[in-house]
């Protein structure tokens, strides 16, 4: 695989509420702003698309398998609680081909210590065909404490993940 000249990244948000327009999406948006900051700071360039999808295990999957072939990146938000309707970690797992668990740990102990609530997130985060992959929990405020990890890590991600020796 070549590293990207331009990364395509898919953001998608699962709410039930959200998706009947019960309340507006702000979670998804928040994702695109710390993307859009991490690839400035890279010098990057990148496309992002937002979808706003019900909390359906089969919409949810048909997405992922029809887009991991041609995205970079793909951040899901909303579903990593344990309510009856949390989906997401369970239609990700099966899909994913290596995890890359420490990332998710990091952030569950860092925010844990300081509000226990926290280490209730089953987040994971990994490689589904050619795409990265990271599910976040739904509030904004989560979003924002995950986003602030993962984008320190990024840059080598996507090194490692193409094969390019760099050691940042």
């Amino acid at each position: 695989m070549n590293f990207p000249e331009n990364f395509e990244v898919l953001i998608i948000t699962l709410s039930d509420r959200a998706y009947k327009g019960e309340y507006e999406d702000l979670s998804g948006p928040k994702v695109r702003q710390k993307i859009e900051e991490f690839f400035t700071l890279a010098g990057w360039t990148f496309n992002a698309t937002l979808r706003l999808i019900p909390d359906n295990q089969a919409i949810l999957k048909d997405l992922l398998l029809s887009e991991c072939d041609t995205q970079n990146i793909i951040i899901t938000t909303g579903g990593t609680g344990i309510g009856p309707r949390d989906i997401t970690v369970e239609t990700v797992l099966p899909l994913i081909t290596k995890e890359i668990p420490g990332i998710m740990e990091f952030i569950r102990i860092k925010y844990g210590t300081i509000n226990p609530n926290a280490l209730l997130s089953r987040s994971v985060a990994g490689i589904i065909g050619n795409s990265l992959i990271y599910t976040l929990p739904g509030s904004v405020r989560a979003v924002e404490e995950y986003m602030n990890e993962i984008v320190k890590t990024l840059k080598h991600t996507f090194y490692m993940q193409y094969g390019v020796e760099k050691h940042t």
